[in-house]
């Protein structure tokens, strides 16, 4: 019996049964149909792709080319219904190690979870990304790759040194470019920048990164997993947890103390999940490592009334980190995987804020009140919080100028909520958020608005709402509360590198002229 070869089918039409599977991505609110999926393997099958793409560009609802890496998207930029081609760069997944760049290669369909299982224990080294195992590189990296790691070691951008992009110049022709972050020729050097926080989806198809100098992080980390029952707080408590929350991270900001390197989330759920939790790590090889940890669950826990017990639920992307309310010693690797998660398949909603400060009076007060104690009572979604991650420490030192302009913020928001798909109350999920939200910031007029306390959004976590006059009522538009004044910038590197707007969605940087 002649054996017939394996031959991979790596164009994806709809009858494909694998077709439903590769048109959505991670936040089921957005399923696509486009005419084909195209799986690319390697840079140059990414370059071949995107040309044919690109001849064809009918008229009709379905015009745009995206791009999908891990999937992980919180808008319809990637998986819209005007979307006509959908270019797959995940099998693209490899990561090693380039002679002639001394530099680390990673290649822009590898996830985080590629990142720390096949990078660490062949190097030592890592990226300080993000904690969600199945977010993809290609998209998590260009928002400038934020994480665990980073109050320790600053944003995974800061350690970017190429990028290689397949671009669609002038008169459709697509080409393969490496851009070095020292490279002779200024428009090269002005692409490598762009993708240094300048977002996804914005530039070309992106295929390899090349990274220098990576951190090593500790041989071990001690993580704790607290949580507090609802019933037992009181408005005062609340106010006292986040303000200390807060107030810690302002005050230990020095990346060279265990105490400016320790990273932690506090998960505001609303009052239907039960518990608020509370998630941190800080290197356990610093001698100083236990007593920052001890220091900073004592600076919570002691000015509130409510017991501490280990978490038990569920919240936002995390699983409950269980046994962990008496802090443990992991190995850095193991407590990485302890807290991956993806989350189920589920829809989403996201909002995002950056703080220099913390929390006024009226902020916390609005939270207090939007998460279920004096609006929203009837409400019942454990998958409805607002996430609080430190920030700041290394992340504000950057060795040189990236696209990324929130470098003096200590704090960093991420609004969440979930439901399953067709869930006939998605209407009041989404008045949830939208309405926490405005309130939070009613006194910038609905946003976090550059300048003063608060200092804009995290381009990774694009929220369309800021198109929308009905939600921000600023002054400030999109592109000022993802860019600031790099805006300007990107839009030039935009004119040089996709004149023709190839790679557009409803919060894509404009080429200038446009």
């Amino acid at each position: 019996m002649t054996r017939v070869p394996y031959e991979p089918t790596t164009i994806i039409w709809p009858e494909d049964k694998r077709y439903p599977a590769l048109s959505r991505g991670f936040n089921q609110r957005w399923i696509a149909e486009p005419d084909y999926v195209r799986l690319v393997r390697t840079p140059e099958e990414a370059r071949a792709a995107l040309a044919e793409a690109v001849r064809d560009d009918p008229r009709g609802p379905r015009r745009r080319v995206t791009v999908r890496s891990g999937g992980h998207c919180y808008e319809n930029f990637v998986c819209g219904d005007d979307v006509r081609v959908i270019l797959d760069v995940s099998p693209m997944c490899g990561i090693s190690y380039d002679e002639d760049m001394d530099a680390f290669c990673v290649e822009a369909g590898a996830t985080n979870w590629h990142a720390y299982s096949h990078l660490y224990p062949l190097s030592g080294r890592a990226l300080p990304g993000g904690s969600c195992y199945s977010v993809g590189l290609g998209g998590h990296i260009t928002g400038g790759g934020f994480g665990l790691l980073s109050r320790r070691d600053g944003l995974t951008v800061d350690y970017l040194y190429a990028v290689e992009v397949a671009v669609v110049r002038d008169d459709r022709t697509v080409e393969l470019v490496v851009a070095r972050r020292d490279d002779a020729d200024p428009a090269r050097a002005e692409l490598l920048w762009a993708h240094t926080g300048g977002g996804g989806g914005n530039f070309g198809v992106v295929t390899r990164f090349w990274f220098r100098d990576l951190p090593e992080p500790p041989r071990q980390v001690m993580l704790a997993g607290l949580a507090w029952d609802w019933s037992e707080f009181t408005r005062d408590d609340f106010t006292h947890l986040v303000t200390a929350f807060g107030e810690y991270f302002r005050d230990h900001q020095d990346p060279a103390t265990a105490a400016g390197g320790l990273f932690a989330m506090l998960k505001l759920t609303h009052r239907g999940n039960g518990q608020i939790g509370l998630l941190a790590q800080v290197d356990a090889d610093d001698e100083q490592g236990p007593r920052a940890m001890s220091d900073f669950v004592a600076a919570l826990d002691g000015r509130i009334g409510p017991t501490a017990r280990a978490m038990t639920s569920p919240m936002g992307e995390h699983p409950p980190v269980l046994h962990m309310d008496v802090p443990r010693v992991l190995p850095w690797l193991t407590a990485t995987q302890a807290l991956n998660g993806s989350g189920e398949n589920r829809c989403g909603k996201y909002k995002s804020a950056y703080l220099r400060e913390p929390f006024t009076e009226q902020q916390i007060a609005a939270m207090w009140a939007y998460l279920g104690n004096e609006h929203f009572t009837g409400y019942r979604n454990k998958q409805a919080l607002i996430q609080v991650d430190s920030y700041g420490s290394a992340i504000n030192s950057p060795p040189r100028d990236t696209a990324v302009r929130q470098r003096d913020s200590i704090l960093k928001m991420q609004y969440q909520v979930y439901w399953t798909r067709h869930d006939p109350r998605e209407p009041e999920h989404l008045d949830w958020i939208r309405r926490t939200y405005r309130a939070t910031f009613a006194g910038t007029h609905g946003v976090p608005v550059v300048g003063g306390q608060t200092d804009g959004c995290y381009v990774s976590y694009p929220d369309v709402d800021l198109n929308d006059p009905r939600w921000n009522g600023s002054d400030q538009d999109w592109p000022t509360l993802y860019y600031k004044d790099a805006y300007p910038r990107l839009r030039r590197v935009k004119r040089y590198w996709d004149p023709l707007n190839v790679f557009r969605h409803r919060q894509s940087v404009k080429p200038a002229d446009f």
